[in-house]
């Protein structure tokens, strides 16, 4: 274990620690708009910052340098391409949750259709972010944290044994730190940690090119254009781990849930002290979008001319910092990369302790008619999110059987739970008049059709085609339940904003902007850019 590498990583920990306990000194978090929504007054840069940082865990770093080393740059599609779905949250999805001053998108639902919806939705999250997005993120921490110092070859001790450490280590920490500075330390957090993240997408290639080239960037970069130009490509075929016609299936329907759906994701912009907040928050959250294949992709690349036979392909983004870094350098990385798994964990927990609270437990003390208090309620968020946290971290180091590597068991599996919520809000937004009960039937529907195509029958298209089918299929049966069952009365938004709801005047020229440097990127690493 390099000694340099782990105080430099303990130095950069605990200086994000300080500025986010300094931040947060003074906040309310005896009351629910404190500990869950950071008193909704978050500025464009945290809320940014927020949502980017969220969104970008070890998960990421791990999966994505990984496929890009075992396929090509065709997984860069899920970053990049998720900016339009971004844009689209931003101008027509945001401004109906701000005017409804909704605090979880359940309660949306509700609205939409009835309370029976919104607590089938709230299960559905709840079991989502227990089996598949904690335990993933508490892996992928600790596959990398192991990566990079080599701590099972420094205690001696089995690889198996060494997750399961780190991943209790990670999740009691991420636990604590939730349960003592709320949404708003981990809002903070993120921002800092996002600037970290840039500076380390600059450094990282550029020691590594340096590395490949023996002290020259130049003859690097100029061994890595000459080789394995295929891997350059992220125009994905039938073959690669993301075919390039999913981008507009079924990865689109994902991306479309995640930013305008996902409570966790969703909870950051809802924190905003106004639209025009949120949505100068979602372009900043764009911008890192855009930057961000420097330290989830290219690393990888290189990877494919450094290390041409790896066994476990999980650990290349590990592996590389590791050899090609200083130990300052190391550390930091490391820092970076054990904050983007707190800090995604941190928010997951948020989210969950605010379902349960919100959506669950404080309506059964209400229908039994007891009184619950702001103390009351807090409190048992805690607690919960205690629970929710041991249960993620039993289940997390058996994700290690896993097949077709982290990145695709992951985007695997939240199909089940991501695109059937999302079905229903498109639906319950364009159709005014579609009851209740179609929502109902068209979750269910989704959720064991799917379960039937990824686990009992092989249909031989990939995973992200089948949820395009299935969207259209449940649509369509939505429709004709509404038809046959239509809402007496057309549905119609109460206003119930609680911050200002006048739009970001210069949106549309940085919409503009942001989706001209996402095609630029995939013009870049095509067969008409560096993959020629």
């Amino acid at each position: 274990m390099n000694v340099g590498a782990l105080l430099s990583f303990l130095l950069f920990t605990i200086l994000v620690a300080v500025i986010s306990w300094y931040k947060t000194r003074k906040e309310n978090l005896q009351t629910a708009a404190g500990l869950f929504f950071a008193n909704r007054n978050l500025g464009f840069l945290v809320v940014g910052g927020a949502l980017f940082f969220t969104n970008i865990s070890a998960v990421q770093f791990i999966g994505e340098n990984e496929l890009v080393y075992t396929n090509n740059m065709s997984v860069m599609a899920w970053g990049i391409s998720s900016v339009l779905a971004m844009l689209i949250v931003s101008e027509l999805i945001m401004p109906v949750y701000l005017r409804s001053g909704i605090s979880t998108t359940p309660d949306f639902l509700e609205e939409r259709y009835d309370i029976g919806t919104k607590r089938f939705v709230s299960v559905i999250f709840l079991i989502s972010y227990i089996v598949n997005m904690l335990p993933s993120v508490l892996y992928s921490g600790a596959i990398a944290f192991n990566g990079l110092f080599g701590l099972s070859n420094a205690l001696h001790i089995s690889y198996w044994a060494t997750i399961w450490i780190l991943v209790w280590l990670i999740g009691l920490i991420g636990c604590l730190y939730t349960v003592l500075g709320g949404l708003k330390a981990v809002a903070i957090s993120d921002t800092v940690l996002g600037v970290g993240m840039f500076a380390g997408g600059i450094l990282l290639p550029y020691v590594a090119l340096k590395y490949l080239g023996h002290g020259s960037v130049n003859t690097g970069l100029d061994l890595l254009l000459a080789a394995r130009r295929d891997h350059f490509n992220a125009i994905g075929s039938a073959k690669d781990a993301v075919p390039f016609p999913t981008i507009f299936t079924g990865m689109f329907l994902v991306n479309l849930y995640y930013w305008g759906t996902e409570q966790y994701i969703v909870q950051q912009a809802l924190a905003s002290r106004s639209l025009a907040e949120s949505q100068k928050g979602i372009a900043v959250a764009c911008v890192g979008k855009i930057i961000s294949p420097l330290l989830l992709n290219i690393p990888g690349l290189i990877a494919v001319m450094l290390y041409p036979h790896l066994d476990n392909t999980a650990e290349v983004f590990p592996r590389i910092v590791s050899d090609v870094c200083s130990p300052v350098l190391t550390g930091f990385i490391a820092a970076i990369t054990f904050g983007a798994a707190l800090t995604t964990f941190n928010a997951g927990l948020n989210s969950t302790s605010t379902l349960f609270v919100l959506n669950l437990y404080k309506p059964f003390k209400e229908w039994r008619q007891e009184a619950v208090s702001e103390r009351q309620v807090v409190r048992v968020s805690k607690r919960f999110e205690l629970l929710v946290c041991l249960l993620a971290m039993f289940i997390a180091p058996f994700i290690v059987f896993a097949q077709q590597g982290l990145y695709t068991y992951i985007q695997k599996v939240s199909g089940l739970f991501s695109v059937p919520i999302f079905t229903i809000l498109v639906v319950g937004l364009l159709h005014k008049r579609m009851p209740a009960i179609a929502a109902k039937i068209g979750l269910t529907f989704f959720i064991i059709t799917y379960s039937v195509s990824q686990l009992l029958v092989d249909t031989g298209l990939h995973f992200l085609h089948v949820l395009a089918i299935l969207f259209v299929a449940t649509v369509l049966l939505m429709l004709l339940i509404g038809t046959l069952y239509p809402r007496k009365e057309p549905f119609v938004q109460q206003w119930n904003n609680i911050v200002d709801l006048r739009p970001w005047k210069r949106r549309h020229v940085y919409t503009v902007l942001l989706l001209l440097a996402m095609v630029a990127l995939f013009v870049v690493f095509s067969p008409l850019g560096l993959a020629e």
